[in-house]
């Protein structure tokens, strides 16, 4: 889970990859998803699946439950 840093709002952002240094430095660069773009983003939450069916099913959960994208934001902090 990516946390801006560029913005007061709390703003959180969720997505699936198989490269995640190249993909936080494309979201940097204005060159990943449309909503992270003018923003700059941290990693503050990771997770390790063995296959992609399971992180895409986890990547759904996280994008669903506010109350748990609230949690490991705060826990962040």
């Amino acid at each position: 889970m990516l946390v801006c840093i560029s913005s007061l709002k709390k703003r959180t952002y969720v997505g699936y990859t198989s490269n995640l240094k190249n993909r936080l430095k494309n979201h940097n660069s204005n060159k990943g998803a449309k909503y992270t773009k003018g923003n700059k983003w941290k990693i503050v939450y990771r997770k390790k699946f063995l296959s992609k069916t399971k992180a895409m099913s986890y990547e759904y959960i996280l994008k669903h439950d506010r109350k748990k994208r609230l949690n490991i934001y705060n826990n962040y902090k």
